[in-house]
Order: structure tokens, then sequence, then C-alpha cells
């Protein structure tokens, strides 16, 4: 007889949802809450090389978060995913339940899976339930994307195998959208309940405990989902873009750039969040932004004494360029010294490269403002001085 035999199977909750839908937001929401009598370990995953979302989890969490970074846990990882897992179970005795909050571009399925063909994780945890998290002003976009051939999508896939969906930021759109959103979603999923939410607020009672999860429903709609051999295929045009240093950032120019970024490059990003280290500020700068939508701001939580100020920066989008995020993220630094002075003659990006002069710099929390040689005197700004914006004209 297997010594877990005799133990209490470990619940375990699945959060799941596209990019920017509000998992951490309700992962931070649970973790704060202390109606619910629960202490967790939190099994989070990031699709890139550098983590965010460990830097602005709550400190409940505190030593039982473990990261599953560089790639996605449904496939790449999932062997660590299985390895975290049974780590977790020597601690039993240390928390009531596991939370595993998914990228946004996982298929829940092989996560699930999981929890059904590795005998010794039967015998340690029982999978309750799946949440998935949806945003109420993308959600009928992202559903309806059509991705190449043998290519899943990841959206249409959260929703059918969710328990229950938590259909988020309600306060975005009109109640005509939420009643299409919410028929869309029961036409997909008949069984899962559908609950509103902003801010991704709820009563952990309604995602805790639930005893949600079917086997037989799943096979019902997923014939193949305990087939070890099953393949997950993303769709390779999108990429995540990440970038980590220490030197402080000019915050104007962050969010010049961000703005001007979101304005040129807004459908192709499907998600980007970072923590900032704001020279001559104590607090942290905590930003995030879905498509056009970009928020940001101090937080309440200072940096700690002896914790390294280090910039986070994760991009997430469909046919990005890399090396343009990364030097444009990096001429952000307080220090970086401008190429052009005022009066040198350049060429300025305004969707084709057009001749001017540099008459200012630092205008404005841009790096340079520029007079075009057009007939016209038409002033424009470079957020940032990469080539991309503003390149030398001999």
């Amino acid at each position: 007889m297997s010594t877990f035999e005799s133990e209490k199977l470990i619940p375990v909750t699945i959060l799941t949802g596209f990019l920017g839908s509000g998992k951490t937001t309700l992962l931070n929401n649970i973790l704060n809450d202390n109606t619910h009598g629960m202490k967790f370990a939190v099994i989070e995953n990031e699709f890139g090389e550098v983590g965010v979302d460990d830097r602005v989890l709550s400190e409940n969490v505190d030593e039982e978060l473990i990261e599953v970074m560089n790639g996605c846990i449904c496939c790449t990882v999932r062997g660590d995913l299985v390895v975290a897992l049974k780590k977790l179970y020597k601690r039993i005795d240390q928390f009531d339940g596991i939370i595993i909050e998914t990228t946004g571009l996982a298929d829940p399925a092989p996560v699930c899976q999981t929890f059904f063909i590795d005998e010794d994780i039967q015998k340690m945890y029982q999978l309750d339930s799946v949440i998935t998290v949806t945003d109420a002003k993308y959600i009928l976009e992202r559903l309806a994307e059509e991705k190449p051939e043998g290519v899943e999508n990841e959206s249409v896939e959260q929703v059918a195998f969710a328990d229950k969906i938590l259909l988020n930021k309600i306060d975005l759109v009109d109640e005509e959208t939420l009643v299409k959103i919410e028929t869309k979603l029961k036409s997909m999923n008949p069984t899962a309940a559908v609950q509103r939410t902003e801010q991704s607020k709820v009563n952990p009672k309604d995602i805790l405990n639930l005893r949600a999860f079917e086997l037989q429903r799943v096979l019902d709609f997923d014939p193949e989902f305990l087939a070890e051999d099953a393949e997950h295929e993303h769709d390779a045009t999108v990429s995540s873009i990440a970038v980590k240093c220490e030197e402080p950032v000019n915050l104007a120019m962050l969010e010049n750039w961000i703005n001007r970024l979101i304005r040129t490059e807004g459908a192709n990003l499907y998600r980007y969040k970072g923590i900032i280290n704001v020279k001559g500020m104590d607090q942290k700068f905590i930003f995030q932004g879905v498509g056009m939508i970009f928020t940001g701001g101090f937080d309440k939580t200072n940096w700690k004494k002896g914790e390294t100020r280090e910039n986070r920066f994760v991009f997430i989008g469909k046919n990005l360029d890399h090396e343009f995020y990364k030097k444009g993220f990096l001429a952000c630094q307080e220090d970086q010294p401008l190429r052009f002075s005022v009066g040198a003659k350049v060429y300025a990006n305004v969707g084709e490269y057009t001749p001017g002069i540099v008459i200012q710099q630092w205008d404005e929390g841009n790096a340079y403002r520029i007079e075009l040689e057009d007939g016209e005197q038409t002033n424009v700004w470079a957020p940032i001085d990469i080539d991309a914006y503003i390149k030398e004209r001999s």
C-alpha cells in the first residue's frame, strides 16, 4: 500500500484565462482574503525568461510560491510542474490547498491531465476546479481569432475546460455586450456558471472547494484528454520579450514611449507588464497593459532594504520586433546620454523618415522635440533616443 493512500488529497485550483484577463489580481484577492481560513501554496507560470508577477503577488504567499519559468506550463515545462507538486507534498502540513496560475497562453488540458496520468500525483492531489477568467473588453475578439492550421485557439480551450467562468472587467463594456458574451460562453460551455466581476473581486467560496471538475464531462468533448502523446501547438507568431536591468528609469520617457507604442502596436500587444525602479523614489512603479489599455502607478510597497532595485519588463504579442522593444526600454534609462544636440539635422519617423532639426532636448519627458522641414514648421516628438524614432542625417 502506498504511503500516500492514507493521507488526505490536497485540493488544487487552476486559474486560467488569456493574457491580461485578471488572473494575478484574482490570485491576490484570494491570498489577501481572511474569510476562507486557508493557506495556499502557489505555482505560477510565466511565458518568458523574466518573471514579473512574483514581484507583485501578495506577501501572504511567502515561501510557498514556486515559479515555473521560460515556457508554457502546458507543454515545455509540464515535467517541472510534476516535480513542483511532489516537492510541495513533502510540506503538506503547511498548507490547505494549491493554486496554479497558468500563463495566458496555456491550454488547460495538459495541466489538468497531469492529475490523472501520474500515479503518485493522483494519490497526493485532487483537481478541484478550473476557473477561467475572461476579459469582457477583448474576449469575443480572442475567441474569434483564426489560428494557423493545427494550432489551437487558447481562449477557446480555456473556456471549454472551465468549471466556472469569471466575466471580468464588466465596467469596460455595456450591458448589451455583456449579454452577447454570456450567450457565446454558454454556447461553448453550457455546464460552467458565468459570474460577472470587476477587478476580479469574488467571494472566495465562489471559487474554492467547489469539487467541480468532472473527468467524464471533459472526456465527452475531448476524448483524447488522457492520451499522453497528445500535442499542444502554440501560434509561432506569438512570442515574449523580456528585459531586466538595474539602471533607474526616466518615468516620463517610459510613459511617453508606451503611449506611442500602444497607438502604433496596440493591435499586436496581447500583454505587457513591468516593475520599474524610478530614480529618487522608494516605491516600486508597477504597470500593466492589454492592447491599448494601459494602467500604472506607484505601489504602496517600497523596495526592501537589501533588495536589488531591478527593472523587469515583459511584452507578449504577435509579430513583435524583439530588438526594437529591447532597445526602446533600455533607452528609457535615467542616465542614458542623448545622441543629438539642439540644432542637429536628423530624420524623424512620422510614418516615414522626414528631414528635421532638433529644437529641444527633454521636452515634456520626450527625448527630443523636432521641427520638420516640411514648409509648415511642424513640430513632432521622439519619445526615446533610438533609430526607430530619430536617426542621423548627414
